[in-house]
């Protein structure tokens, strides 16, 4: 088998495990783009997880060459929600046993980023600015409730 041929069944790997692919650059660094079916603030680490047991279990089978993987996990076409990554040697190590399961998964969430989003950042702040004054009224209130208590 070639590596492309190799690389080429990556894809319906990905979505048989769920993964919605927007688009895939099968090199090296394997670039996967998906939509996520949680389009909160965050990453859905379940959905990492499937894209990395989708790849682990062709490695596994001999059927992919491990290589970085780039994910980036979009909410709608060019609204990106954050990125994570997986070097080709965490692969290597996973399936010669040189690491746990955990290990692995670990490795990868330390790698995700979440893109900021201007108006949740503004929402934020608003908020923040909202529970400093409710701070200041409780406390303006118990001030007076002292003194109403002399």
């Amino acid at each position: 088998m070639t590596g492309d041929e190799r690389t080429a069944d990556v894809e319906p790997a990905l979505r048989s495990y769920g993964v919605s692919v927007e688009s895939i650059d099968p090199g090296d660094p394997l670039e996967l783009t998906y939509m996520t079916a949680f389009p909160g603030r965050e990453i859905h680490r379940g959905e990492i997880g499937r894209a990395l047991n989708a790849l682990i279990d062709r490695a596994e089978a001999d059927e992919w060459d491990p290589v970085r993987v780039e994910g980036t996990v979009v909410r709608s076409p060019g609204d990106v929600l954050g990125t994570w990554h997986a070097e080709a040697e965490w692969f290597e190590a996973l399936n010669s046993y040189e690491i746990s399961e955990t290990e692995f998964s670990a490795r990868v969430l330390d790698t995700v980023t979440h893109e900021t989003d201007g108006e949740a950042d503004e929402i934020d702040e608003v908020a923040d600015e909202t529970d400093e004054v409710a701070d200041e009224t409780d406390e303006v209130a118990d001030e007076t409730d002292e003194v109403a208590d002399r």
